[in-house]
């Protein structure tokens, strides 16, 4: 099946043979998170928008007419990339917050379930799926400084499932199972699995034969991506307060040599993809990066959550270039078209941010958020934990991220092809704008 947007800088696979076009989470194996599209600078015109029955934390793929997405409903869904009409549904047992990745004809996903999932591009018909030991979020005692202090619970916003990465003729994802698996993207058989210490909820990055990949026991793990052998991991900071935020979500992007990625740990990292050593961090002040960094012309791109900022780094030094200022947290990777980068916040904005002078551009409100925004912001127009979380508890924290959701977050990254963005939200629509 041929894209119909080519990623940028397609890396080696893992037998160093040129990977075929694929469309996937950030765009190409690598994790580049730029796309060689026209962009969308006004996002003034919605094209379409689909309708499924619960929110959307997939993230889009975009081939041969198609745009692939997972919902919360247990569906994997194929529209039409022009219209927004229906093209298939696939059922799965849970909900679908993996992001699908395609390739010679097949989608590939993971499911709440427990089961990876192959479906035919064309048809929706399965494949084959393959079982691992099963789905869970990170736990820990008292997490967030949630009360009782002692008491294992849950992470509420341990949301994602981990996005497969093609190269090579393998299909390659984290799981709740704490373990990294390469399959046989044509039959589903497994070539490899690689054990860590925790849940596994960020996407693989695989260039020159080397996979990349961080776990929620904080540390970042660099495997030979034909054999699954540990070529050597990278530990991220332990949390002194006994809040319990470390882990890493954050799935990396690898350019020049270099591993970027985000942490809970408040920081964001800069690791040579060799050695694994450390070239420099930057301090978020306490602020997790749980996006996918975007890396264009030595310059990386992410945003954070606590601090709600939009930052630019030099890829080298580690040099703040600038930080814009968000109105609520952001779990949603950009995408980088023409200059241009696109994420989403979990207030119900798509933003447009000017690379070249550091501005926001435009922005784009969800339907969610226009039903529902002045419910829970403050008087600047700016998201209110006060108001959507009731209590310093698990139940607190699980009814103020049910009421984060009714502003239609834009959790889910962005996608640009053909001078349009594609992007979900969790007020249950799949969103075209131009």
């Amino acid at each position: 099946m041929t894209s119909i947007f080519k990623p940028i800088a397609l890396s080696l696979a893992c037998c160093g043979v040129l990977a075929a076009e694929t469309a996937m989470f950030r765009g190409d194996p690598a994790h580049s998170g730029v796309y060689d599209a026209s962009g969308a600078p006004g996002l003034a015109t919605v094209k379409w928008k689909f309708k499924t029955a619960r929110g959307i934390f997939s993230s889009p793929a975009v081939a041969g007419g198609s745009v692939y997405f997972g919902s919360a409903d247990h569906n994997l869904y194929a529209v039409n990339a022009v219209d927004g009409s229906l093209r298939w549904k696939f059922p799965t047992g849970g909900p679908v917050n993996s992001s699908p990745a395609i390739e010679d004809g097949a989608v590939y996903a993971g499911s709440l379930d427990g089961n990876f999932y192959a479906v035919d591009a064309e048809t929706g018909k399965l494949k084959w799926k393959f079982k691992t030991g099963g789905e869970r979020r990170f736990s820990a005692p008292g997490i967030h400084g949630a009360m009782p202090r002692t008491e294992v619970m849950p992470d509420p916003f341990d949301v994602f499932l981990s996005s497969p990465a093609i190269a090579g003729g393998v299909v390659y994802f984290g799981s709740g199972d704490h373990n990294v698996y390469a399959l046989d993207a044509r039959s589903g058989e497994l070539k490899w699995k690689f054990t860590t210490g925790n849940v596994i909820h960020a996407s693989p990055a695989i260039e020159g034969g080397t996979l990349y990949i961080g776990s929620w026991d904080r540390y970042l793990y660099a495997l030979d991506a034909r054999t699954g052998s540990l070529r050597w991991k990278f530990e991220t900071g332990d949390d002194t307060q006994i809040y319990n935020q470390i882990g890493i979500a954050s799935s990396a992007a690898v350019a020049g040599g270099v591993v970027y990625f985000g942490c809970r740990d408040g920081h964001f990292y800069a690791v040579d993809a060799k050695s694994g050593v450390e070239k420099w961090k930057h301090d978020n002040h306490m602020g997790w990066v749980i996006a996918s960094p975007a890396v264009l012309n030595g310059v990386v791109y992410f945003p954070t959550s606590e601090g709600t900022r939009f930052k630019a780094i030099e890829g080298a030094t580690g040099r703040l270039i600038f930080s814009i200022e968000n109105k609520a947290i952001s779990f949603s990777s950009p995408a980088i078209a023409k200059d241009i980068a696109y994420f989403g916040s979990s207030d119900g904005w798509l933003h447009a941010v000017d690379l070249k002078t550091g501005k926001m551009q435009s922005e784009f409100q969800t339907e969610g958020s226009k039903q529902n925004a002045a419910k829970y912001s403050d008087a600047q127009g700016k998201m209110d934990p006060g108001k959507l979380y009731p209590d310093a508890t698990l139940d607190g924290m699980i009814v103020g991220n049910d009421r984060m959701f009714t502003l239609g977050s834009v959790i889910s990254s962005p996608v640009v092809a053909e001078g349009v963005v594609y992007f979900g939200s969790t007020d249950g629509y799949l969103y075209a704008v131009m």
